[in-house]
């Protein structure tokens, strides 16, 4: 117990001292596979671990994925989605608000990043919230709380991450994400009617638009909206593997922007560029994070702790109570990707022992990320969008996405209650 209980406080350690989360799990993984099994079998299973992960042919869907979040962001899709959203709910109250998480779930659900959503959204929202009177708080904690459907919403690198960490099917997981997701949405605009409701509304009501308007407005997102019924249509009924889904995607949206004449060479080759950064900033931490994953099994971390739970008879729900303890404290110090390739090693063999479904704990595990995003002290999307949006406060965006953060503990309270949430998409798969 002692080597995986130093090996974690280690990690802790390198992290807080500004040690590149790849190189932190990487270094304190092999330095403990060799305090256990030595020095020879370590060296085989660092290069086992980065030769055999690096030419899997499942690593392949996230540089396709990462692409395809790419060409969209180029396509300049934002502006379509908000100005659709907006012919069909500007006349309610809070419409321009809830036009804004309904523009960030199509967003994000072809993008794939939080991060990117909110700071695309900010641009395209936020002047037309101001301009008519919809307070800074709720504005701003519209756009930092829908962009953290980016990571649920699929096509999602997090889930694809955590799909291969988990040795779960990706597709699985992409349908699984679905249905939460669009109760995040739902979830989004009520806390939109809460806000309004305790202060002190000074918004403009908008007439309602023709609804000759409102289906032109349909016409800008027919092609994003057809991108992600192609993809995810394909998972479902089994006409195409996960991976295969990501290089038809990558694929539509290069057609998209290449339509809609966005697209030039030097474009493309810096597309192409970031697409490679990322993506193996990407690998490095997951290789990082499956070498110290097998130095804790190696360790005996999961049995240690499954001895521990049943020492005290702890039920799943009081389990899983805590691991969302866990991710609430560590997003105040570690961002979305780092925090969850920290922790899926250390806490999916143990959910799995409890008899957790482990398709279903990773929308857990997204959707506690989600919500790490934008709460204090360090919730990245606020800070995106207090990069983006200049003149409103720090505390002034916290306030506002107070009752989003509510909505997102409601639906996880719905997700431990009504598991078929997730898992019912899945069970119908072709």
């Amino acid at each position: 117990m002692l080597d995986w209980i130093l090996g974690v406080a280690c990690t802790l350690g390198l992290i807080a001292l500004g040690v590149p989360i790849t190189f932190a799990m990487t270094i304190v993984g092999f330095l403990g596979v060799v305090a256990v099994i030595g020095l020879a079998p370590a060296m085989s299973m660092l290069g086992q671990v980065f030769y055999d992960n690096g030419m899997s042919y499942t690593l392949s869907v996230m540089p396709l994925f990462v692409l395809m979040g790419n060409f969209v962001v180029r396509a300049g899709l934002a502006d379509e989605l908000y100005a659709a959203s907006n012919a069909w709910l500007r006349h309610y109250r809070g419409g321009l608000p809830m036009a804004t998480v309904v523009a960030c779930g199509g967003f994000s659900s072809v993008c794939g990043s939080s991060l990117a959503t909110s700071a695309t959204m900010a641009r395209v929202s936020m002047p037309s919230m101001r301009r008519y009177g919809y307070a800074d708080g709720l504005a701003a904690g519209s756009i930092a709380a829908g962009g953290t459907l980016g990571i649920l919403i699929p096509p999602s690198v997090i889930l694809v991450l955590y799909g291969i960490v988990a040795q779960q099917d990706i597709g699985k997981l992409f349908l699984a994400g679905v249905v939460p997701g669009l109760v995040g949405i739902l979830g989004y605009m009520i806390a939109v009617r809460i806000s309004l409701a305790f202060t002190h509304d000074t918004s403009e009501r908008l007439d309602p638009m023709p609804l000759a308007e409102r289906l032109r407005a349909l016409k800008g997102v027919i092609g994003v909206l057809s991108l992600f019924a192609v993809v995810m249509g394909g998972i479902y009924l089994g006409v195409f593997t996960a991976t295969e889904a990501a290089g038809v995607g990558a694929g539509g949206a290069f057609l998209l922007v290449l339509a809609r004449g966005k697209l030039t060479f030097p474009i493309l080759l810096e597309m192409l560029v970031d697409t490679v950064k990322m993506t193996t900033m990407m690998f490095f931490i997951l290789f990082g994070a499956l070498m110290f994953s097998n130095f804790v099994n190696l360790a005996g971390m999961p049995g240690d702790l499954q001895s521990m739970i049943e020492a005290v008879g702890a039920e799943p729900i009081a389990v899983l109570f805590v691991i969302f303890l866990i991710y609430l404290v560590l997003g105040a110090v570690l961002e979305s990707l780092s925090m969850m390739l920290l922790t899926v090693p250390v806490f999916y063999p143990i959910v799995a022992a409890l008899g957790v479904d482990l398709i279903w704990f990773g929308i857990f595990v997204v959707v506690a990320i989600e919500i790490s995003l934008i709460t204090p002290p360090v919730g990245l999307n606020v800070f995106v969008l207090k990069a983006v949006v200049r003149d409103i406060g720090t505390g002034v965006i916290f306030r506002g996405v107070l009752p989003f953060v509510a909505m997102d503990i409601v639906r996880i309270i719905l997700l431990i209650l009504v598991p078929g949430l997730a898992l019912w998409l899945p069970s119908t798969m072709g």
